[in-house]
């Protein structure tokens, strides 16, 4: 079985750039993107064969995701049920047979830290809510968490700490979620694999150079580690300031 993950930064715009072409090469039995910057009846998407399902932002151009899936979803949330958290479109939940799809496009804390304190609130909030789904069944977490866990996972360490994203605080809050019972897919797989990023600022020639973060997970519940067969970070994929991730489970798996 086959996940795809990819903050598309406007779902229209990555639409000009190749969009279809790689979704209908990759054949994932469920794609996740982030970042559509869409509202209702703004897009027709033909995607003959799966089903669709959108989670939008309140305000306009902003955030927003989405979820494809060959199979139907046994039942569908948008949001995690906190009014304060429900406005942008950022998480989307899908149950299936043996597992949850969550969907999520983490807050950015942005520019000074402006919003790190809401970021703090989100974290604790969202592992929660990831934790009470567990108590149901596995958890399959993917999409743009906006942070870099560990210095290998960003090229410019020292001088991007502090910064958005590469805070000892978002840092600190994604080690509480892998150690309350997840893991991350791609180092579960490649725990020393360095220069493997998933974003990159549009300037400085960041990408052609390969000056990049590692931001957009796959993340599973540790129960599941026996059914993961592999994590690929599709680096070569444009259309977007970020790349797609995948994650293959074995076949057994619905």
């Amino acid at each position: 079985m086959k996940f795809v993950s990819w903050n598309v930064n406007g779902i229209r715009a990555c639409l000009k750039k190749g969009f279809l072409d790689y979704f209908k090469e990759s054949s994932a039995d469920i794609f996740s993107i982030q970042e559509t910057k869409l509202q209702p009846d703004q897009i027709e998407l033909e995607l003959d064969g799966y089903h669709q399902y959108w989670n939008y932002a309140v305000k306009k151009g902003y955030s927003g995701t989405a979820v494809f899936s060959k199979q139907p979803a046994l039942s569908v949330n948008y949001g995690m049920g906190i009014e304060e958290h429900d406005q942008e479109g950022r998480v989307i939940t899908l149950e299936f047979k043996s597992f949850y799809l969550v969907n999520v496009y983490t807050p950015n804390s942005q520019r000074e830290l402006a919003r790190l304190d809401y970021r703090m609130q989100w974290e604790d909030d969202f592992r929660y809510y990831l934790k009470y789904l567990e108590n149901t069944k596995p958890v399959i977490l993917c999409g743009d968490l906006n942070v870099a866990h560990k210095e290998i996972d960003i090229k410019n360490p020292r001088s991007n700490r502090n910064n958005a994203g590469f805070t000892n605080e978002e840092r600190a809050k994604m080690t509480e979620l892998l150690e309350s019972g997840m893991l991350d897919s791609y180092r579960f797989f490649y725990p020393d694999q360095t220069h493997a990023y998933t974003w990159w600022s549009y300037l400085g020639k960041a990408r052609e150079n390969n000056t990049g973060w590692r931001i957009d997970y796959f993340i599973t519940s540790e129960s599941f580690a026996n059914q993961l067969a592999n994590a690929e970070i599709h680096s070569s994929v444009l259309g977007s300031d970020h790349c797609p991730v995948v994650l293959h489970l074995k076949d057994s798996i619905s």
